[in-house]
């Protein structure tokens, strides 16, 4: 008998597995990347939108973590066309692209967010709301328009992330992603270039780690015990690229545990190129030490299945079809558990039907045009 050993049918293999997260079964290791698309007037998303997540479900993609949603709090966003996860008509369009994906043998989670201090003054969609943060700075450090948040702020903040999470479930979501990266409200907290509060949410890590803990238990207070609650963080910032929230494996330990002894089920480590590793003296990544560090199950994520980061995405360019092996080979170690692909999926929809399908010899170059269709 002859064994097909090609690296096509080794990736179906590896990523055909089913994983339970918390009381959710996705039934294979790949995951849609939340990516911010602008296509859903008003906050709300329509039918564009929920066949545009339905197809990628369709072709296999296991989990899909919408585009970030606005929580309902009024300075949470800076578009009206960003989907908010908030208001009747929103949650209705919500519930459908639900609906839509789990007819087409996917499941979902939205992913909730409040950009915090990237907000700047009279940006829809509540042009009068102020910016907000841990103590009043933007990313580059500088003053910005906006304030240090209250008592009574941290308290609205958190109580909508709860709100929105209770909504996820009410409506046919099958868990949520908070996004506590790339330098928005959560993340500004953790980092200690945003995060000069002198109260009990500010100066070490682990104080830095207190809202967004206490956000997190919120939720899991808001929710199910068997409802998974994913948080995604990054080491990088939008604007400081070079920014970390940990220079030693100690330090991030110190910014995880908190979160994890507060309901998180699974930890989405956003890197630009996941192949790199996060501390000397280990070819572990971001993902990898969030493994070894909290227990928990890890989702890997950073120009997945291309040979270039999205950065250049976002200035024009494309980028070439990148091999899978490293990826597999880490996924053999179990060194994380699902590995979340971005721009590929963006070009294709059918990227994972290829790759789970023995297919990789049909798999395209991203062309940075897609970032301006719902296809």
């Amino acid at each position: 008998m002859t064994v097909n050993t090609s690296p096509a049918s080794r990736a179906a293999q590896i990523l055909s597995r089913p994983i339970a997260l918390n009381g959710l079964t996705v039934p294979n290791r790949i995951v849609m990347a939340p990516m911010t698309r602008m296509f859903s007037p008003g906050g709300i998303p329509g039918e564009d939108v929920r066949s545009y997540y339905a197809r990628r479900a369709a072709a296999g993609v296991g989990l899909i973590v919408t585009e970030g949603t606005y929580v309902g709090h009024d300075s949470a966003g800076q578009s009206d066309r960003v989907p908010r996860f908030h208001g009747e008509e929103q949650l209705a369009g919500w519930a459908k692209v639900a609906e839509e994906v789990h007819a087409a043998g996917g499941t979902i989670v939205p992913q909730l967010w409040h950009i915090g201090m990237v907000r700047k003054p009279g940006e829809p969609p509540y042009p009068e709301a102020p910016a907000v943060g841990p103590s009043g700075l933007r990313i580059d450090g500088t003053e910005g328009t906006g304030r240090a948040m209250t008592r009574q702020d941290l308290d609205e903040v958190i109580g909508a992330f709860a709100e929105a999470a209770a909504a996820a479930q009410r409506i046919g979501f099958d868990g949520v992603e908070l996004h506590g990266a790339h330098g928005y409200l959560l993340d500004q907290f953790l980092w200690e270039g945003t995060n000069r509060r002198t109260d009990g949410y500010g100066g070490d890590p682990v104080a830095r780690t207190r809202f967004a803990a206490e956000i997190v238990a919120a939720v899991r207070a808001a929710v199910s015990p068997d409802f998974p609650i994913i948080f995604r963080y990054s080491q990088w910032k939008q604007e400081a690229y070079d920014a970390r929230l940990a220079e030693t494996p100690e330090e991030l330990e110190a910014i995880l545990t908190p979160l994890a002894a507060a309901g998180v089920d699974v930890f989405h480590a956003s890197t630009r190129r996941y192949w790199l590793p996060e501390f000397e003296g280990s070819d572990l990544n971001l993902a990898g030490w969030t493994k070894k560090l909290t227990g928990k199950q890890v989702i890997t994520v950073g120009s997945v299945g291309l040979d270039g980061d999205f950065i250049k995405a976002f200035q024009g360019e494309g980028a070439q079809v990148g091999s899978l092996d490293n990826l597999l080979d880490r996924l053999e170690r179990d060194e994380f558990d699902l590995v979340a692909v971005g721009r590929a999926l963006l070009q294709d929809p059918e990227w994972a039907a290829k790759v789970l399908g023995d297919r990789v010899h049909e798999l395209q170059p991203y062309e940075a045009s897609a970032l301006k269709t719902l296809s």
